[in-house]
């Protein structure tokens, strides 16, 4: 069975090619990787959806939320452009 992704995720690349998301969740610890993916996953496919997962934080800007090990939390920060989140910031 297919997943299909209302609102697919793409990462935001900056001028000088640097990947700020993608390098911030490779640093995570391997099961809070795995959490905040999975947690952006579940805003792909439910678009729209709100809390817990999701919450407007105003002037075109989301938050995917995520709670992590050891009661930690996570942020990724994403605005919507061409049918797909943009992931600007976690």
């Amino acid at each position: 069975m297919d997943i299909v992704k209302k609102l697919p995720a793409r990462f935001y690349i900056t001028s000088a090619g640097r990947n700020p998301v993608r390098e911030w969740i490779l640093e995570l610890p391997i099961a809070d990787r795995h959490t905040v993916g999975k947690d952006i996953q579940k805003v792909e496919i439910g678009w729209p959806i709100g809390r817990p997962h999701c919450a407007p934080l105003g002037h075109g800007l989301w938050e995917v939320r995520s709670d992590l090990e050891g009661k930690q939390i996570a942020r990724v920060i994403f605005c919507i452009g061409n049918d797909y989140m943009i992931l600007l910031h976690g």
